[in-house]
């Protein structure tokens, strides 16, 4: 039967006590942190009035334009006034490729009609099927009684804005939490609820404030560190283990956040990137280059958060396996591990963003001009510029996390024998309270 015991070193040992007022410094850090941060959210929560003059002023359709929902009744391939014929169809890219959808209505003044529509490309490329359901773009100038009830052509100007695709996505986020449950248990419901709070937290808070011309570096680095202050406690639980990540990765903000303010200087980039960026110049007050500021920043959060938990996980595990090492030693073994953590993880960066990016690259890969130059174009130099602020920002967080784990590690530990299960004991949110130390090993709880 499995049983557990403690390993600890007396006061004769080799190594000291962990002091108490390392600890006191580290909650204080933590409070002014905590404190910074909601002071930081309170002065720069978003003017919902100036949100919604930017979304009043931005008309991405004619006013009375609708978008009423069809289901693809019938498909040919024959395309008469567009294309001779539907073989184009068939190569992949090729812009002439179109389909003709019979679809009847779903919704709207019209539901239950049916009109016939042109799926040009890429639409007509999409793979869709009878069955399938499409959004369709109603201008105001066509009415109601216009649409056909039989299989003649659209009215004119009725077009096809997209697939429908809410259940395929319904299922595969349904598999998704289904998958992370089963496998993470508890730990993987609490992540989930971690994750829908970083959703709230951009949605209602980093995306509006941008909106309303609040500094983007600002906005980036109190999201970010609320985001982390929620996020962390939920899914890793109330620890030292955890508080070990969370300052580690609070250092990794701030840090990131100001390498990509200087970067973002430096390179004179202007954040604006096609003509969306022009459109909402003219109808909100977003500073652009504070937008991508803070892009940077929240777009490194995740894989900074996964080192500096990593490390601090690696430091409980080596005192479980090895409780005689010094904090010296502590510090040196974990910082192989964050070695090589860092050596897959920037590459791990560069994959992301080039993943993102893919179909940038294969634009500027097709420009007759060298890789200098194309390395000088607006979109290129910004993810190069995300991906080398990212990587700072991480590979500094290494030793900075690995060297408070490794001061606040509790010398007491339990090893519990059964299975080869060994497991770092928990210390609570009231183990930063400095205490006498006792005479005897007791668990640090």
């Amino acid at each position: 039967m499995a049983h557990a015991h403690v390993h600890s070193h007396g006061r004769s040992g080799r190594e000291p006590r962990a002091r108490g007022p390392l600890r006191v410094v580290v909650a204080a850090i933590l409070i002014v942190a905590g404190l910074a941060t909601a002071a930081g959210l309170a002065l720069l929560w978003p003017d919902q009035a100036k949100v919604a003059a930017a979304s009043s002023g931005i008309q991405f359709a004619a006013p009375g334009t609708t978008f009423p929902t069809g289901r693809i009744v019938a498909l040919s391939k024959d395309c008469p006034g567009y294309f001779s014929s539907g073989s184009a169809s068939s190569q992949p890219g090729d812009t002439r490729a179109c389909q003709i959808a019979t679809v009847k209505l779903l919704n709207g003044k019209d539901e239950g009609k049916t009109l016939t529509v042109p799926l040009l490309w890429p639409w007509a490329t999409a793979g869709v099927h009878p069955g399938d359901e499409l959004e369709l773009i109603v201008p105001p100038q066509v009415s109601g009684a216009s649409a056909q009830t039989g299989e003649g052509d659209a009215p004119q100007g009725v077009t096809v804005n997209g697939v429908v695709r809410d259940n395929p996505l319904l299922l595969w986020t349904l598999l998704f939490v289904g998958i992370v449950v089963a496998v993470g248990l508890l730990r993987g419901l609490m992540s989930l609820v971690a994750l829908g709070f970083t959703a709230f937290m951009i949605v209602q808070f980093v995306l509006p404030a941008l909106i309303s011309g609040r500094p983007g570096l600002a906005v980036g680095v109190v999201g970010a560190s609320a985001i982390m202050f929620v996020a962390l406690y939920l899914a890793h639980g109330l620890s030292v283990r955890t508080t070990v990540a969370l300052l580690g990765t609070l250092f990794g903000i701030l840090l990131t956040a100001g390498i990509a303010q200087l970067a973002v200087d430096s390179t004179h980039l202007t954040g604006v990137s096609g003509d969306v960026g022009g459109m909402l110049a003219g109808a909100t007050q977003i500073d652009f280059r504070g937008l991508l500021t803070c892009a940077i920043v929240i777009a490194g959060l995740g894989v900074l958060n996964d080192v500096t938990v990593t490390q601090a996980s690696a430091v409980w595990e080596l005192r479980a396996a090895s409780p005689e090492l010094s904090r010296r030693q502590l510090f040196a073994r974990a910082m192989r591990i964050g070695r090589d953590h860092i050596a897959s993880t920037i590459y791990t960066i560069a994959f992301a963003y080039a993943g993102a990016a893919m179909v940038v690259l294969v634009v500027l890969y097709l420009y007759d001009r060298s890789a200098l130059s194309l390395l000088s174009q607006e979109d290129l130099a910004a993810e190069v510029v995300r991906t080398l602020c990212s990587g700072i920002g991480l590979v500094l967080a290494v030793p900075v996390t690995t060297g408070i784990a490794a001061a606040l590690v509790p010398r007491e530990v339990v090893v519990r024998e059964g299975g080869g299960v060994i497991e770092a004991l928990k210390l609570r949110w009231y183990s930063f309270i400095p205490r006498a130390a006792p005479e005897e090993a007791t668990r640090s709880y």
